[in-house]
């Protein structure tokens, strides 16, 4: 099969066209204006964990509302929807940059842009993936997705480099209306879209509830409880880089601020490679699941192992990689191997899952690095998820009745999707 018809195959379509040129360019947006918030409360603050605390901001809503977002993102019409939120994030955009025109002397009202738009992806973003599943059709959802891993890359990568060159002239506000510009490229694109080509998935019925029947759904299902907690362990102790990738460069590798910024490139690269990866693959099965985590889990533990920069490094890019693959089939399973009315909560708790294991996972890792060192940290976690990995295979052995070996070759039912 050439690159051309297995590693792009989802942009064959035409809505995926529009869709991928649209999330690049609004991913490069966002991923501007998070250095512009940053650096503007670094400078009014001097503070990293008040830095630190504007993430919480965002996150928290996902953990508080992320379900009653699935239940919206089930019943109602994702395009709509999807058309709302992009319009309220350029609204909230657009504030943020009339505040630090201002002048604004406190970051309290930074925390409440903040803290408005994690309200808003909550509510709106299980909607955008529903939406964004139905721009392909099933068969072609997995690649899209793996598409989409690249394309979330490149755009941090084009973000960030794009702000650094711009924020001396333009100043945070400037970043701040370039990204409030970028939410319209998704709303042209969404209005440009054919509607005979959607690939429409059945709504839910609308009936009180539907909170509750959502997470009984996830509770009673098994396979995605052991899922989510695979997951779980490894964006917690696994994934948390930007915190080791740090203390690893001011500790033991002694390579400074220099040194960060080169590992940060490192696994941005890698995550592009572990996209192409996962692209050119016809199917994304739990054995690849089960085998990257446990791969990924081991390549952590000799990291911190690792005696110099170059090695470290090294051993960073197929972690990256492995990152990615994990991701990309934990969204593809839960999604394709879920109820169509379901999908919505199911991403929600996908986004519960993952914003619960950032906040955790950072704060933890930072803990670890300090008190017994990064390299232990590493280890630790490279563990955890080694251990995580073996305990979910053993577990969906137990739950289909076969043997501890099939578990890794277990696929889901929607083989061919």
């Amino acid at each position: 099969m050439s690159l051309s018809s297995s590693t792009f195959r989802a942009l064959r379509h035409h809505n995926y066209r529009l869709w991928a040129g649209a999330d690049l360019v609004s991913v490069t947006g966002t991923w501007m204006q998070v250095l512009g918030v940053n650096w503007l409360i670094l400078t009014l603050t001097g503070s990293a964990t008040s830095v630190g605390l504007s993430l919480v901001m965002q996150a928290l809503p996902t953990l508080l509302l992320g379900m009653w977002g699935g239940a919206l993102a089930d019943r109602l019409p994702s395009r709509p929807v999807v058309i709302a939120a992009q319009l309220a994030q350029a609204a909230l955009a657009a504030v943020l940059a009339l505040i630090t025109m201002s002048g604004v002397g406190s970051v309290l009202p930074i925390y409440g842009v903040a803290l408005a738009g994690g309200v808003i992806t909550a509510l709106g973003g299980p909607a955008l993936g529903r939406f964004g599943a139905q721009v392909v059709p099933p068969a072609d959802l997995p690649n899209a997705m793996a598409l989409g891993s690249i394309l979330s890359s490149a755009g941090r990568i084009m973000g960030m480099s794009l702000a650094g060159v711009l924020l001396p002239f333009t100043g945070n506000e400037g970043l701040f209306v370039i990204n409030a510009a970028s939410f319209f490229a998704v709303v042209a694109a969404v209005l440009a879209m054919r509607r005979e080509e959607f690939h429409r998935l059945a709504p839910a019925e609308r009936q009180r509830g539907s909170v509750r029947e959502g997470l009984g759904y996830v509770l009673r299902t098994p396979w995605l409880l052991v899922v989510l907690a695979l997951w779980f362990v490894s964006g917690s102790v696994g994934r948390n880089y930007q915190v080791t990738m740090a203390a690893m460069s001011a500790g033991p590798l002694e390579a400074g601020a220099g040194g960060y910024g080169l590992l940060s490139t490192v696994f941005a690269v890698g995550t592009v490679l572990g996209g192409f990866l996962v692209a050119a693959r016809p199917h994304l099965t739990i054995r690849l699941l089960l085998i990257t985590a446990f791969a990924t889990g081991v390549a952590q533990a000799v990291s911190g192992l690792m005696p110099e920069l170059w090695t470290f490094g090294a051993v960073l890019l197929p972690i990256a990689a492995g990152a990615v693959a994990l991701d990309t089939t934990v969204s593809a399973r839960a999604q394709l191997d879920s109820p169509e009315p379901m999908r919505g909560r199911v991403i929600a708790a996908l986004s519960i899952v993952s914003a619960g294991s950032g906040a955790l996972g950072g704060p933890l890792l930072g803990w670890l690095s300090d008190g017994l060192g990064p390299r232990i940290a590493l280890e630790i976690g490279g563990v955890s998820c080694v251990a995580a990995a073996l305990l979910a295979a053993a577990g969906l052995a137990r739950l289909t009745g076969r043997t501890f070996r099939q578990a890794v070759r277990l696929r889901p039912r929607l083989e061919n999707a």
